[in-house]
């Protein structure tokens, strides 16, 4: 999730400005093994969207909310399209994220089924970002995708389309569930809880 940080400057600032004998550092995880790095102790906090996976983890504050895109292959149909709805995805074929991503979480962006209950299907497995958009370009699958792609990543042969009736995606701290947390993830989740989310700007 390597573009979420740019978005999440003001909370770090703030943090660092009231605790300046800590700093921040990001480490990206990939989709595919969301759970790795914060259940093994090797970072102490993750962003991640809702709903955050559990066991495992549990969720602290919301710190980010924006809406979603529909990811296409340039050649499709739906490519010329202002906007599309998610029963555009009956029938079609999404990217699988693997057994390690939680299903609940997966679901939460590429659902089972359309709002009217139509089948949406499970496609060739997307092990990271670039793999899904590699994916989309082949022509081999759609994916909704966070409206903060249209600002970080341009992809040869993806067209992005807005979902009109997608829920908006909040991202949310993610805290392990196994352990207390120690004081300075205590104090960046208070900072994180009195100022509250902000929404993703995009073009």
């Amino acid at each position: 999730m390597a573009a979420v940080p740019p978005e999440l400057t003001w909370l770090v600032d703030a943090f660092v400005e009231r605790h300046p004998e800590c700093d921040v550092e990001f480490t990206e995880f990939h989709f595919s093994d969301p759970l790795g790095l914060a259940t093994s102790g090797a970072v102490d906090l993750q962003v991640m969207w809702r709903p955050v996976p559990s066991p495992g983890l549990r969720s602290g504050p919301t710190v980010l909310t924006e809406g979603r895109l529909l990811a296409v292959p340039a050649d499709s149909e739906l490519a010329g399209r202002s906007r599309v709805s998610l029963e555009g995805l009956a029938g079609r074929t999404v990217p699988d994220g693997g057994p390690l991503m939680p299903q609940e979480w997966l679901h939460a962006i590429c659902p089972k089924r359309t709002p009217d209950g139509r089948m949406i299907h499970r496609g060739p497995q997307a092990r990271t970002f670039h793999e899904l958009l590699a994916l989309v370009a082949a022509g081999r699958a759609v994916s909704p995708v966070n409206e903060h792609v249209l600002k970080y990543y341009t992809f040869p042969g993806v067209v992005l389309i807005p979902i009109e009736d997608a829920p908006v995606t909040e991202w949310a701290l993610a805290l392990p569930d196994t352990v207390a947390p120690p004081p300075h993830v205590n104090a960046f989740v208070r900072v994180a809880e009195e100022l509250g989310p902000r929404a993703v700007a995009v073009p």
